[in-house]
């Protein structure tokens, strides 16, 4: 099974490894098959294997026919509409499915919304934390913000275009409105365009903003760093067992984030019950 890094816009983006793969494979999965067919074109290429859609819709249906399919020792192409497979987009069932049939999984290297935006936004690249797209509901997602509000790190999230302004002013309130970052949106495309700012400044101008979004945020300041008050503690422990995660396992994961004794964390959320 092979994992193909696809360009996230412009064609020319594309590895000779992707075109051999692509050309080779006995089954090509892609996210969107008509917008493969026209890169192949671009590119051409002619892909001689199945080719299937493999999409958010479906992904989890057609895992198992996949996962038979190498099982078989079929070579499996993984393609998505930019970017690696698994990263916020199909792909992360297959690569389980595959390594539990013992099939070697391997990738052919490409082009990532993440560390493109990243390196571009003038924001600190040494350390940082992808965290995908951010929840959708109002308040979890305002929840989800006040728990990253003391992350050191460079953040990068994925958003749509018709929540990038609820997002931006929700972050702002959690990270404070001078807090630096950057809207990198139609990455590597004719339309690229890269916004700078604080996030108050992107926030007043987000209406404008269309197409696939990256935002990177600037990590908190060292001063905010620091140890959390105890309800910032409980609001981050709230905030992962509301996205699904077990309260023992959230405190836990609560008290390696920032360097504390579980017991303390613990003490934090029965406080501000």
């Amino acid at each position: 099974m092979i994992l193909l890094g696809a360009p996230l816009g412009n064609p020319e983006d594309a590895s000779p490894r992707l075109r051999e793969t692509l050309a080779t494979a006995d089954v090509v999965a892609a996210e969107d098959t008509r917008r493969l067919g026209r890169l192949a074109q671009h590119l051409g290429v002619e892909i001689k294997g199945r080719l299937v859609s493999y999409f958010e819709g479906n992904e989890e249906r057609r895992t198992p026919e996949l996962a038979d399919l190498l099982a078989e020792g079929l070579t499996i192409a993984v393609v998505t509409d930019g970017g690696m497979p698994s990263v916020s987009d199909p792909g992360f069932r297959l690569v389980r499915a595959a390594i539990a049939r013992g099939v070697p999984v391997t990738a052919a290297p490409g082009p990532s919304a993440v560390v493109t935006a990243l390196a571009v936004s003038g924001l600190p690249c040494d350390r940082f934390c992808f965290e995908g797209f951010p929840p959708r509901r109002p308040g979890e997602r305002r929840a989800y913000f006040a728990a990253l509000a003391a992350e050191p790190r460079t953040l990068v999230f994925f958003e749509s275009p018709h929540r990038i302004a609820d997002t931006l002013q929700d972050l702002a309130l959690a990270f404070g409105e001078d807090r630096p970052a950057a809207l990198c949106r139609e990455l590597t495309k004719t339309y690229e365009e890269i916004r700078r700012g604080t996030l108050a400044s992107l926030a007043a101008d987000a209406e404008s903003a269309r197409g696939e979004i990256t935002l990177v945020v600037a990590g908190a300041p060292a001063a905010a760093a620091e140890r959390p008050s105890d309800a910032e503690l409980a609001a981050e422990v709230a905030a992962l067992v509301a996205a699904g995660v077990d309260r023992k396992a959230a405190t836990l994961e609560v008290a390696k984030r920032h360097a504390l004794a579980k017991r303390d964390v613990y003490a934090a959320v029965i406080a501000h019950k």
